[in-house]
């Protein structure tokens, strides 16, 4: 039934979570599935044709009998497993692909010279494999904290139609000898299974100091080469380009920085742009502002502020502040709340730290 109702549409993507075995007694030791890459290359075969939707599950038939996997995600949604279909198993240490991102670059408040760039990595992904080719493989987005550098990655995977695999740097770093270059290959795998796609590594910094700062950097070698040797490697990984993201790109090692293809700066917003960001997410306040808030003056108030900061710090506080006190509308005196906070606290980034 369910193979009419949904047309026959083959998934792309199947992503499954193991969950182990819900109708087996809780006294009873079972085997956990221990190598996830056999388990895949059979996995396909004996749920050939099976209907899947998020949420449903999935049973082993054959290497670990009545086994529960619980489908995290598949694209498109409510499709049947098929001869192309690719399916991965979470593992702990992976992270989890992001297939279709909310994020629109209309939703990137400024940022104009980052977003005419990303939009021609957009197009050179969206035309596939074959065209990917001739986009930079290694990009750098940097620029102060919060001012969009990971809502623009995600913009790019959304309006790209590829799926987005997001990591933080320090995810990366192993416990044992080994474990970060095992780790940082299986991102890899993953990402060239979902090609084109895009890798996202946010707070480089993290464990690409400059070599001078040693002191504070850390046995972070084994991570550093294996992400290179990824990055740049003798065998390329078609159709994966790699985005890293950093708020100190003065610090990063310069054997590091020499491998990113192109520099992509964000900048805080300029006047109008912090109107722009005010405006818009006022509009989504369950409680309108007062006829006393003067816009204009909390647009000069919050110079030197990032985005994320004037959503957070100023427009959050000050919403906040009104609904506690079970008032119908946020007044000027909340707003001034709100960025009295910010300079009592020292919260404002110097701007002499600014790229």
């Amino acid at each position: 039934m369910k193979d009419k109702e949904w047309g026959g549409r083959e998934a792309k993507y199947v992503i499954l979570d193991p969950v182990g075995y819900p109708f087996k007694s809780l006294y009873v030791e079972y085997p956990e599935v221990s190598d996830l890459n056999i388990f895949k290359h059979y996995a396909k075969e004996q749920w050939f044709g099976e209907a899947v939707r998020k949420g449903d599950y999935l049973f082993d038939r054959r290497m670990y009998p009545d086994f529960a996997f619980k489908v995290v995600d598949v694209e498109p949604p409510d499709s049947l497993i098929g001869e192309s279909t690719i399916i991965m198993v979470n593992a702990k240490d992976e992270p989890l692909p992001e297939f279709k991102p909310k994020v629109r670059f209309s939703d990137v408040v400024g940022q104009e010279g980052a977003k005419r760039k990303c939009k021609l990595i957009q197009r050179l992904l969206k035309g596939g494999i074959d065209h990917s080719i001739w986009m930079p493989r290694n990009v750098l987005f940097y620029g102060p904290s919060g001012t969009g550098k990971t809502m623009m990655a995600k913009a790019l995977a959304s309006e790209a139609e590829v799926p987005l695999i997001p990591m933080k740097a320090t995810q990366l770093i192993g416990e044992y000898v080994g474990d970060s270059a095992r780790m940082i290959h299986n991102l890899y795998e993953r990402a060239e299974e979902l090609a084109p796609s895009i890798v996202f590594i946010d707070e480089l910094d993290a464990i690409a100091l400059d070599r001078r700062y040693q002191d504070i950097r850390g046995d972070v070698s084994e991570t550093v080469n294996a992400l290179l040797t990824e990055m740049d490697g003798l065998f390329e990984r078609k159709g994966v380009c790699t985005i890293a993201a950093t708020n100190r790109i003065e610090i990063i090692d310069p054997s590091v920085r020499s491998r990113f293809e192109e520099e992509i700066e964000f900048t805080l917003p300029n006047k109008a742009e912090r109107k722009m960001i005010l405006e818009k997410n006022i509009k989504t306040f369950p409680i309108p502002i007062g006829k006393d808030v003067e816009l204009d003056m909390v647009v000069e108030k919050c110079e030197g502020l990032s985005g994320r900061d004037i959503v957070e710090k100023v427009l959050k506080t000050a919403l906040h502040n009104a609904l506690l006190e079970d008032r119908t509308e946020v007044s000027l005196k909340d707003f001034e709340l709100a960025l009295s906070r910010i300079k009592k606290t020292g919260s404002e980034p110097p701007k002499e730290l600014f790229i």
